[in-house]
């Protein structure tokens, strides 16, 4: 079975418009419309219009084309008719499906799921880690394919626009690419250990971490400016943030440095996780870890995506599920009970999930209630920088101290 519908919204103007190839397999966790959405999110990120999709239901892949020939040439006239200039394949192509299927359709650009998501990720860049990050992984991406198929390798070479190393068309070997993969993650590593100091000085201060981290537009960002009166920039866009960022959030009796980073999607490239793996690590790591996802969309398979990636990871800390844009669903029905709903936009439930993260956070940490002549205050703070937080108040006499502590470090104020 397939069916071909026609998209188009003639009030947009985008760079390039593209046909999108969705391949579906019986035994497939996403749906038809589900992805369709997504690709479509992903290409106008890109700054790409969809003017068509066409799908087919296959049993096993074509070596050739991974979709059928014959449904190739049938895309043919219709890619014609809407004047699509590029074809975008919701998969993973190797340089030769590539070849053919451009060939079969007249010679236009061919580009699959990773190479669209990689641009993104290139135009999204700004700081030089994120480009060196960024460029890493599509070196890695394109490494490995580089077997002398040269008109194959020339088409895999660009993206949308022009971003990134892939408009080099490969006339470098892989010898050259190669040296510069190797110099690229010589300076990340350079970067990484700039970033651990940072997370030794958070450590050695007793700083208690809580992790960002979820589908991609799921409203990570608009949720951390809401929690720390932030105006980090927000975009109803796939990937908009992808350098981490860190706020302190007052959750009443303490505060915490809350770490905003990339966002996950279903089938992101393993280049681009490897590319981030230090960045991302560093949310992995966090003493409690949000996992938001968006109540409207398929918040299963978000939660699922984000909590496979952070296995990857190696993370092992508290998950809190996060259901946000709860602004945007009438039937509440169905609801995972374990999730906290909110909406960062309209500020519901928010007050829940301070509570629910303080609440994570209080089974590592202490409070103590502490009673000392004020001419011994000087006993409380020998040991205070051991504190998370502390407040104090004055009688005629003593001084009333309230100090959030870490548990490994109680003694060190029941003995004052």
């Amino acid at each position: 079975m397939s069916k071909t519908t026609e998209v188009i919204d003639k009030n947009k103007e985008f760079y390039e418009r593209a046909y999108i190839l969705i391949p579906i397999f019986n035994n497939a966790d996403t749906d038809e419309t589900e992805r369709l959405e997504e690709c479509t999110a992903l290409l106008k990120t890109a700054g790409a219009d969809v003017v068509g999709v066409t799908s087919q239901k296959i049993r096993s892949v074509t070596p050739s084309t991974f979709m059928g020939e014959g449904k190739i040439e049938e895309v043919k006239s219709e890619i014609e008719r809407v004047g699509a200039d590029m074809a975008v394949f919701d998969g993973e192509l190797s340089p030769s499906q590539v070849l053919n299927i451009s060939n079969i359709l007249g010679g236009i650009k061919v580009i699959d799921r990773p190479t669209l998501i990689l641009d993104i990720f290139a135009k999204n860049a700004f700081t030089k880690e994120g480009k060196l990050q960024v460029e890493l992984a599509q070196l890695e991406y394109i490494y490995p394919r580089l077997k002398g198929k040269g008109e194959a390798l020339s088409r895999l070479g660009g993206g949308i626009g022009t971003r990134g190393p892939g408009e080099t068309r490969l006339e470098t070997d892989r010898r050259h690419i190669r040296r510069r993969i190797n110099a690229i993650k010589t300076a990340l590593a350079e970067i990484e250990t700039r970033r651990n100091l940072s997370t030794k000085r958070r450590e050695k201060n007793h700083a208690i971490t809580v992790a960002l981290t979820g589908y991609t537009n799921a409203g990570k960002s608009t949720l951390l400016n809401l929690l720390s009166g932030s105006d980090i920039p927000a975009e109803d866009k796939l990937f908009a943030t992808l350098d981490p960022t860190a706020r302190k959030i007052d959750l009443g009796d303490f505060s915490v440095i809350m770490i905003d980073t990339v966002g996950f999607i279903r089938n992101i490239p393993t280049e681009l996780i490897e590319a981030f793996k230090s960045t991302l690590e560093s949310a992995a790591n966090a003493d409690v870890i949000l996992n938001v996802a968006d109540a409207s969309a398929n918040f299963a398979n978000q939660f699922s995506v984000t909590e496979q990636t952070l296995r990857a990871l190696g993370c092992n800390s508290p998950i809190i599920k996060v259901l946000n844009k709860c602004d945007k669903i009438c039937n509440f029905n169905g609801l995972p009970n374990d999730a906290i709903l909110i909406s960062a936009k309209d500020n519901t439930g928010i007050d829940e999930l301070k509570g629910r993260i303080a609440s994570a956070v209080k089974s590592d940490y202490s409070f103590i209630d502490i009673k000392i002549p004020i001419e011994k205050i000087s006993k409380f703070y020998a040991t205070a920088d051991y504190a998370e937080s502390y407040d104090i108040s004055y009688s005629d006499d003593c001084a009333l101290i309230r100090v959030v502590v870490k548990n490994t470090f109680v003694t060190k104020f029941t003995s004052i």
